[in-house]
């Protein structure tokens, strides 16, 4: 790259990607030497950017944090998703989100070219989201700090709140968050009680990073989701019903409920349907029943009553 001043916006793209990078890889990278990067590096810093360089084997450059925070460098693909992400974010369960993601809208779209802003504007006219507000908001400042600790390896300490009541202080290896409806769980191996845990973000108070790094364990799970749906399950009381359903095609009926049925093996049509109230497992039934012919096999003696008491009102 032989322009200085198109190689050195994208050498502050690549610092704006990565904590920390060594000259050789920005090098390979611009496809350029090692000195001439250093002299790029001395022209960020001169335009007030605040590149630290450590020496040493194991040394290279690292974006600091500074005064004033520096223009960020984006392509047309990833100023699309921030713009998409912005609009989407106003109804996410996070603490003061709104008013923020206005502010930013509009100094995104205020730069935006006229074709990145038509893709933009063609996206939100063609889609309806849905949302209801949680009253689990999280502060956007702990959301950062904790996928920080992810993406880094560094260790954070939060004082956490148990279902009980009980408050105690953590402190834990951050591996992965996840998004589940309107609450946000990070998967993380609890240092103290040396063993992989999940926990709710609504539920920890001034989670801050701890300063010491460390190797990823291994999760004892294919993902992050799936270890946070084992733990939902695993939490709640959960009460089953065996249901015969009358229906030619057996797995799309059971795809409507997701992780709430499941086939019963050896059984042509047969479902096993569980949830964590009796209610809400008479009224997936009862949702069956307005287009299938249901006989509930085996269930819970009150979820048998508020079915007979549903088709009672149902006939009247």
């Amino acid at each position: 790259m032989a322009d200085p001043t198109a190689r050195t916006l994208a050498l502050l793209a690549l610092l704006q990607t990565h904590r920390h990078w060594t000259g050789a890889d920005l090098a390979r990278r611009l496809e350029v030497s090692e000195r001439t990067v250093r002299r790029d590096i001395d022209r960020l810093r001169a335009l007030g950017y605040p590149v630290h360089a450590a020496p040493g084997l194991d040394g290279g450059y690292q974006l600091a944090a500074g005064t004033h925070l520096p223009p960020l460098v984006v392509d047309d693909e990833e100023a699309v998703a921030l713009a998409v992400g912005l609009r989407a974010a106003a109804g996410a369960a996070i603490e003061g989100i709104d008013e923020t993601t206005v502010r930013v809208m509009a100094k995104l779209e205020q730069v935006l070219p006229d074709r990145l802003r038509r893709r933009v504007d063609a996206l939100h006219s063609n889609v309806e989201v849905l949302r209801w507000r949680s009253p689990d908001q999280v502060p956007a400042r702990h959301l950062a700090t904790l996928a920080t600790a992810c993406r880094d390896r560094e260790e954070v300490r939060f004082d956490y709140t148990r279902r009980d009541g009980d408050t105690a202080r953590r402190l834990v290896q951050p591996l992965q968050m996840v998004s589940v409806g309107q609450r946000w769980y990070l998967v993380a191996w609890d240092v103290r009680r040396a063993d992989w845990r999940t926990f709710r973000v609504d539920r920890m108070a001034s989670p801050t990073l701890a300063g010491a790094r460390f190797v990823p364990r291994e999760l004892p799970a294919a993902s992050a989701a799936d270890f946070v749906t084992a733990g939902l399950r695993a939490a709640r009381e959960e009460f089953v019903a065996l249901v015969t359903v009358e229906a030619e095609r057996l797995d799309e009926v059971a795809s409507w409920f997701g992780n709430h049925m499941t086939r019963v093996e050896g059984t042509p049509k047969q479902l096993r349907v569980t949830s964590d109230t009796t209610a809400w497992l008479a009224g997936m039934i009862a949702v069956l029943a307005t287009s299938f012919d249901i006989v509930v096999d085996e269930a819970p003696a009150e979820v048998r009553s508020l079915l007979e008491a549903a088709a009672g009102r149902l006939t009247t």
